[in-house]
């Protein structure tokens, strides 16, 4: 169930970044975006995973940085009453389809509900690195070709005291999402071995 599990995720995110891809005409601009970045993270995570053990943590960080993608996206940028709503003429293409919604639910699945393994709660905060380099990133980016590929991120529009202040909600944000993970794998985890036990108590 594990590989199964893994290898539809990874075939979600590849496939998604290839229509992406076909759809932009193979403009390679499109990994400046979190999106496609954290959708070749998983997709090269859950393959492998597939195939071999994979530290929990690397797998957790992979998961995590998906759910950003479908988290920030559908309550931030394709919500028409958010500040930071961007108007997407492809929004109700097959890639939105698989890099914003499946890909995460697929991600968020295998790791409550296929993985189960514990991961201590400060991991939360070390998975926080590569958002955060992410935002690096995009600013250095942004000041040298004065283009930006997110709103909340737009120095241009927001001035970096608006940026900073947009980041720490962000990190707050992501911080408690890795919490939330973590929190309900160990949930899932006590849960079905609890079960276990007392279906192994009544000789079931």
């Amino acid at each position: 169930m594990s590989v199964v599990f893994r290898v539809l995720t990874a075939v979600s995110a590849l496939a998604g970044i290839v229509l992406l891809l076909d759809y932009t005409h193979g403009d390679g601009g499109v990994f400046v975006y979190f999106t496609v970045q954290s959708s070749v993270i998983i997709a090269v995570v859950s393959a492998v995973a597939a195939v071999r053990p994979v530290p929990a943590w690397v797998r957790g960080a992979a998961t995590l940085y998906s759910c950003i993608t479908g988290t920030v996206y559908h309550a931030l940028l394709a919500n028409p009453s958010s500040p930071f709503h961007v108007v997407d003429s492809g929004a109700h293409a097959p890639h939105n389809l698989l890099l914003h919604t499946v890909t995460p639910v697929l991600a968020a699945v295998t790791w409550l509900v296929v993985d189960r393994e514990p991961v201590r709660w400060w991991y939360a905060a070390v998975w926080l690195g590569y958002p955060l380099a992410y935002l690096a990133f995009a600013l250095v980016r942004g000041a040298i070709v004065h283009e930006y590929p997110y709103p909340f991120v737009d120095a241009g529009e927001l001035g970096y005291v608006g940026v900073t202040i947009s980041a720490l909600g962000f990190t707050v944000a992501f911080f408690l999402l890795g919490l939330l993970l973590i929190g309900l794998g160990a949930l899932v985890r006590a849960v079905l071995q609890q079960r276990t036990r007392v279906e192994d108590a009544a000789g079931v």
